[in-house]
């Protein structure tokens, strides 16, 4: 399997969604609680991509398997029929990356705790059935909520607590504060499946995939997709406000016209070729912003 390939395959373009939230938890944990333990999110980093790939390859496997004969998508749109991989060979490479993350998710809940291993188990059984079993989450009106609250609050909840185990209290406050600071990161790559639904609203129903957007209807959801690409920018004024952030990360203000023009693009046409791009953008540009503005406070503190 060439490079090429093997990087569609597992979308790894799209590890931004992961990687982001990943180190606004490790700001946070410097920020707030002024600890770190490097080896052990070092391991989840390496164990959150390897599932990461793991799941992309499970959704363009069971796309692949559950695709109605006849559309152009199995043939020519998944990357699977597309470059006439091998299912087996996918399937192996799938259940390896598997194996030995949640081995390493496993090794380190002996190290810090059972807390990891249950939000682990809660991560994985999302991801799992995100686009597996008779009715994936991917095909339901659901498919926003859990890749946002997932992606956007667990990956920074789990960093956060791998750094402060010692004396992570669970309590309301404390979850709280960590779902403030991930709120940005969890509401953009919920629109940025609600974005790809929209675009894909026709070629879901034709394979019996009836999303939020289906629901919804388009209009609605361009609502709703201004309110996400939006409310992040409250959520960090706030976080500053309650000293849960530096007062460097309102510098992330900055890109609201940027924002304010890729939205505009793709409100006018949701086209998956020409305009999605630009909620890739939103979120891109706005997590990317928003962990080097909160980077630059630490620095500026140290």
């Amino acid at each position: 399997m060439k490079l090429s390939v093997f990087l569609e395959l597992v979308e790894f373009k799209a590890k931004t969604a992961s990687v982001l939230p990943f180190l606004i938890g490790l700001c946070f944990s410097i920020f707030h609680y002024q600890s770190v333990h490097i080896g052990y999110v070092s391991l989840f980093f390496v164990a959150m991509l390897l599932f990461n790939m793991a799941v992309d390859i499970l959704d363009n496997y069971n796309d692949y398997r559950h695709a109605i004969a006849g559309h152009d998508y199995k043939e020519k749109t998944n990357i699977i029929g597309r470059e006439h991989l091998s299912l087996r060979t996918v399937w192996s490479l799938m259940v390896g990356m598997i194996i030995i993350s949640a081995g390493m998710g496993i090794w380190l809940s002996t190290q810090v705790g059972a807390p990891i291993l249950w939000l682990g188990i809660y991560c994985y059984l999302v991801g799992i059935f995100y686009s597996s079993g008779p009715r994936p989450l991917s095909s339901l009106p659901l498919g926003e909520f859990f890749s946002g609250f997932t992606m956007g609050f667990m990956i920074s909840l789990i960093c956060v607590y791998l750094n402060t185990f010692q004396f992570f209290d669970w309590s309301l406050e404390s979850i709280l504060e960590v779902f403030l600071i991930s709120l940005p990161n969890t509401l953009w790559i919920a629109n940025l499946m609600l974005a790809n639904n929209m675009c894909d609203l026709k070629e879901d129903e034709q394979n019996e995939r009836y999303t939020l957007v289906h629901y919804f209807g388009v209009e609605r959801s361009k609502l709703l997709f201004i309110g996400l690409t939006f409310l992040p920018f409250v959520a960090i004024c706030l976080a500053v406000w309650l000293k849960l952030a530096p007062i460097t990360n309102l510098l992330t203000l900055l890109i609201l016209p940027v924002i304010v023009k890729q939205a505009r693009v793709f409100l006018k046409k949701q086209d998956k070729k020409e305009t999605f791009p630009c909620a890739v953008k939103i979120l891109a540009i706005g997590a990317l912003t928003s962990v080097l503005t909160y980077g630059l406070g630490l620095l500026l503190m140290s």
